[in-house]
């Protein structure tokens, strides 16, 4: 059973949000609690799903030149299985590193990283165009990241 958040396991979360790796001992002197019931907290956060990973936030600028690309995808026909399938192709695409599905004008809004303009080229013509139902494709190239924040800022 799923417990609501009370104001101590919102500081929590914003601490691990802020940093994964912060232990529980260095949390609980942070709200000035003890060590065991941070912990106990912490463990069923991640249970009830709350916490649904720890990752690490790459700086890709230092491990590879790449661009980033949001793409504005529509279908021609946008049946609830037609959406589905588009959605369990476009899983498989390791360039496609989050996509939603969004109202409005188009039907999804993907966003990309991949090599260069070429590897995006290559990418819209042999993957994206490629599948079935595809009405319209429009791109924006990323020039410049000005803010990037993974924070949930309803915390």
């Amino acid at each position: 059973m799923e417990t609501k958040l009370d104001a101590i396991d919102r500081q929590i979360l914003k601490i691990l949000e802020r940093d994964a790796k912060t232990v529980a001992k260095s949390i609980a002197e942070q709200l000035n609690l003890t060590k065991t019931p941070v912990y106990e907290r912490i463990k069923r956060l991640e249970k009830e799903g709350y916490i649904k990973n720890y990752v690490a936030i790459l700086d890709t600028k230092k491990i590879e030149q790449s661009i980033t690309v949001f793409s504005f995808v529509s279908l021609d026909t946008q049946k609830g299985s037609f959406m589905d399938d588009f959605l369990a192709r476009v899983e498989q695409f390791n360039e496609v590193t989050e996509c939603y599905v969004v109202g409005g004008e188009f039907d999804f809004l993907l966003k990309l990283t991949v090599k260069n303009l070429d590897a995006y080229y290559d990418f819209a013509k042999s993957k994206i165009a490629a599948l079935p139902n595809i009405g319209v494709v429009k791109s924006a190239f990323v020039l410049n990241e000005a803010k990037n924040s993974q924070h949930f800022p309803l915390l």
